[in-house]
Formats: C-alpha cells, sequence, structure tokens
C-alpha cells in the first residue's frame, strides 16, 4: 500500500478530531456532575427530558468521535459531527458570538466542519473505510451531501421537536 500525505494527513485529522469529540461524550458520562449534572444542565438549558437528550449527547459523542478516529462510516460519523456541533452553537453558545475565548460558537464550527472536510476527501487509505472497499463509494459528493444534509437535518429536527428555552422572567416596573 502506497501512502500519500493525503492519507497521513486525514488520518491525522480524523484521529484528533475523533478522539476529541469522543472525550467530550466521555467527558458528560463521567466528569463533574456526571451524566446527572449534564442532564440538569440539559434541562436548563431548554433541551428537554435533560436525561435522554445528555445520554443522548453523550453516547453520540463518543460514538461518532470513534467512528471519525478509525474512519467507520466516515460521511454519517461526519454528519454526527454537524448535528451535534449545531445543536450545542445554537442553543450554548449563539448568543456569545464566534469567539471560543467568550464561550462562542468557534469551536463548534470547526469541528463540524472537520467532519465535513473529511466525509468529502474520504477517511484515507488508514482506515476502516478502505479495509472493508467503502472509502470511494462514500467519498466526494456523496460523502459531502450525507454529512452536510443529514447532519443539518438531524440538529434542526432535534432543534424544532425538543429545545423548549426557558422563559425570561417578567420584568416588573
Amino acid at each position: 500500500m502506497d501512502l500519500t500525505a493525503l492519507d497521513a494527513g486525514v488520518g491525522l485529522l480524523r484521529v484528533v478530531g475523533g478522539l476529541t469529540m469522543a472525550a467530550h461524550g466521555y467527558q458528560k458520562f463521567f466528569s463533574g456532575g456526571r451524566l446527572a449534572g449534564t442532564a440538569r444542565w440539559f434541562d436548563s438549558m431548554g433541551m428537554r427530558p435533560g436525561r435522554v437528550h445528555a445520554l443522548a449527547a453523550a453516547s453520540f459523542e463518543m460514538i461518532a468521535g470513534v467512528f471519525l478516529a478509525l474512519g467507520l462510516l466516515t460521511p454519517f460519523a461526519g454528519a454526527a459531527f454537524v448535528a451535534l456541533m449545531l445543536v450545542a452553537a445554537y442553543t450554548v453558545h449563539r448568543e456569545n458570538g464566534f469567539f471560543s475565548v467568550n464561550s462562542g460558537w468557534e469551536y463548534n464550527l470547526i469541528l463540524a466542519v472537520l467532519g465535513v472536510s473529511v466525509a468529502i476527501t474520504g477517511p484515507g487509505r488508514i482506515s476502516v473505510d478502505h479495509l472493508l472497499g467503502l472509502d470511494d463509494t462514500l467519498a466526494g459528493l456523496p460523502g459531502g451531501l450525507i454529512a452536510v444534509v443529514g447532519g443539518i437535518a438531524a440538529g434542526l429536527a432535534q432543534l424544532l421537536l425538543f429545545y423548549r428555552p426557558p422563559r425570561e422572567a417578567a420584568v416588573e416596573n
């Protein structure tokens, strides 16, 4: 197998980006307030029921992250990155502007674009998709469409069906 610079570069991007996403899911399960604390946080921001969405977010972050790192069903992992980051950017970060130093949506954008980019280029030869012969089938326009359209559709569906932000307290005169 003749590996190219593209194989090495996309492999590095996949592994680092995938493990970063998986780590975010892991911390929702096992750090700080654990899943119960994450569930309370989800409830407080309007993703109800909080426990269901905390469990879903943590699980999908871990699964999508591992799948992207392995290069397994890469466009679908990319779609999950887009959906997860769209929901996070909208529910948590949108009012804080762009920059992550202000808890803005900069980081969400980077992870979503990473998922789409890897879906378009394909996972490279150092991947499970390559071993299964799926890399040529799922890369390029089909992979990009799966990641972008599938991710946006899934994220918007979740927001439309489940996001109920808390109402602002009425200000008395």
